[in-house]
């Protein structure tokens, strides 16, 4: 009779991309191969000027709004007593307003100007073509962070939207701002997006940064506080329940029911 243990094969380790040179030629590949070994410095690098852009643009739209400040403060300086502090009170609202209308134009010019239009891709995080994700969400941002909530929902969030490069249908409705890279989402016709529910075109898996396209179809509802991953197709009809978690890759057919954490099909009506 044999003793023998069967010794079960080692598992594969998860490969972890953390590439130290590029495979790139020229300066493209020595600014790649600089940002891969001196991470921290190549981030600083980096981010300094995007917040530099990001002083000019949000400065420029910022600028009608001074303007239309000093504007009603002209009434306000030749009055007294409650209605000078009246006036000053709607001319700093109105002036934040005009701010905001005019940063959901600037932005998306910005974003053509930067060709920030992002495609699928899968690559180390610290790539060159990374760095076009990184702008495009981060321009995206200056936006949701400084004004997007008194536009959601309206038509004129689904205006910077389009113009960021997402496909909207005709009749849907988007309650959230909880939304990054725009050009990689696609939704049909009369779609609810529930209020605070997150959409996101990428997700990271072991030192790779992966941008997947989303589409959701037709009628679709997302409800509350539900999360569309990277890679997910949701199909016309469908339902997101609240607070919902919907992993990359996953795709879900016409009408179904997904809920959970993570979500999984439902068979309820």
């Amino acid at each position: 009779m044999s003793n023998a243990v069967k010794i079960e094969p080692p598992k594969k380790e998860r490969e972890f991309a953390d590439p130290q040179s590029s495979t790139k030629s020229g300066a493209s590949g020595f600014a790649e191969t600089f940002l891969r070994r001196f991470k921290n410095l190549g981030h600083l690098a980096l981010i300094l000027p995007v917040y530099g852009v990001a002083c000019v643009v949000m400065g420029s739209a910022a600028a009608p709004g001074f303007w239309m400040f000093n504007f009603i403060q002209s009434f306000a300086e030749s009055s007294s007593g409650p209605l000078y502090y009246f006036l000053s009170g709607v001319g700093f609202v109105a002036g934040y307003f005009t701010y905001g209308f005019s940063l959901i134009f600037l932005i998306p010019a910005l974003n053509f100007i930067i060709r920030g239009y992002l495609k699928p891709w899968r690559g180390p995080y610290y790539s060159l073509e990374a760095i076009r994700w990184y702008l495009h969400n981060g321009i995206t941002y200056a936006v949701r962070y400084t004004f997007l909530e008194f536009i959601t929902p309206t038509p004129f969030n689904l205006l910077f939207y389009r113009m960021m490069g997402m496909k909207i249908g005709k009749g849907t409705n988007i309650n959230s701002t909880w939304i990054s890279d725009a050009s990689l989402i696609t939704m049909g016709d009369k779609v609810t997006i529930g209020g605070s529910a997150a959409i996101v075109g990428h997700y990271g898996q072991a030192g790779y940064l992966i941008l997947a396209p989303v589409t959701i179809g037709d009628g679709a509802t997302i409800g509350l506080k539900a999360t569309i991953m990277g890679g997910v197709t949701i199909g016309a009809n469908a339902r997101i329940l609240p607070n919902s978690v919907v992993l990359p890759k996953t795709q879900i057919l016409d009408g179904e029911t997904w809920g959970g954490v993570p979500a999984r099909k439902l068979d309820i009506v």
